[in-house]
């Protein structure tokens, strides 16, 4: 009985046992041809990362005691390096400095712990419809009732509880499961409540830099695997495309040739048009209701990215 119950405990899907990418998704079929398979990084590439880890800790010091100190004092420094692309093992740690997570942690102890065990959500029986649903193949998340669908689960349910204006919204699944890979569950809930709400950034700041971003880096990676994609049949096309090179991934690389395009102005018309949304009816209250959140970060002493200058690499 015991064992049915563990195999009913199983999401459909691809068997554990077979092989995982580096950041824990199964390799569909197609990855696992040798075309497919990622190549082991040449020494000096690991050694070049071990360098590059080194450089990081030294700049946020333990448990990020070092940072604003080092935001204040070597702006240009840290925007390039984020710019090349933050090392796999500090992300978690990093992402909270940047957004600003780490003081609202600070400031509010116990309030995740309520949020999720005493407080309900009128969203409940939604975020528990879509939990399977959030990245199926991820070896954390594939787990009925296990470790990661129970995170995802209170992470999602809490904001819900914690923002009842936005509650739960499809595909937020999506952010907290990244987070939740790098970080604890109140961890990224801070972190989402910091990019959602503000912190060190006002509210939802960046999206329009984000939109550039995207293409730019889309753009990028067309340029980069141009000479091969234009030679593809099309069936082959779509697969190619889930599927870039590590080279043309690789940040030196890649975010180098994205910032050397220059996107429409068109995108600045829509961030106005999404902004006079914004400033409709509602935004009133809106603003009334975040008041207390910002008036705790201003004394946080961090500063914002989008307001430091870029040196020369």
């Amino acid at each position: 009985m015991d064992k049915k119950k563990e195999v009913d405990d199983m999401e459909p899907g691809p068997a554990l046992s077979r092989s995982l990418d580096r950041v824990g998704f199964i390799k569909t079929e197609q990855s696992n041809s040798p075309e497919g398979t990622l190549k082991s990084r040449p020494a000096h590439e690991c050694g070049r990362e071990e360098r590059r880890i080194r450089k990081w800790r030294k700049m946020i010091g333990a448990g990020g005691s070092d940072w604003k100190h080092y935001v204040r004092r070597n702006p240009h420094v840290v925007k390039r390096r984020i710019r090349k692309g933050i090392p796999d093992c500090l992300r978690g740690l990093v992402w909270q400095l940047i957004s600003g997570s780490r003081d609202l942690l600070l400031m509010n102890p116990g309030v995740y712990e309520t949020l999720v065990i005493y407080e309900t959500s009128t969203s409940e029986l939604e975020i528990i419809r879509d939990i399977s649903r959030t990245f199926p193949s991820h070896i954390f998340f594939q787990q009925r009732h296990g470790t990661g669908q129970r995170s995802l689960y209170n992470v999602l349910k809490a904001y819900s509880v914690y923002d009842r204006d936005v509650g739960y919204v499809q595909g937020m699944g999506f952010i907290a499961g990244l987070l939740l890979l790098y970080m604890s569950e109140e961890d990224a809930f801070w972190l989402i409540v910091a990019l959602l709400k503000g912190a060190v950034h006002a509210p939802m700041e960046g999206l329009y830099q984000s939109m550039k971003v995207v293409f730019q880096v889309g753009l990028a990676l067309l340029r980069f695997c141009h000479d091969d994609l234009v030679k593809l049949p099309f069936e082959e096309l779509l697969h190619s495309l889930r599927n870039f090179p590590d080279e043309a991934t690789d940040p030196d690389t890649l975010l180098p040739l994205a910032l050397s395009f220059k996107v429409s102005s068109h995108l600045e018309e829509l961030e106005k048009d999404y902004r006079k949304r914004l400033e409709g009816p509602n935004a009133s209250s809106s603003n009334k209701r975040l008041q207390p959140l910002r008036s705790t970060m201003n004394g946080a002493g961090s500063q914002p990215l989008s307001n430091l200058s870029v040196g020369k690499k």
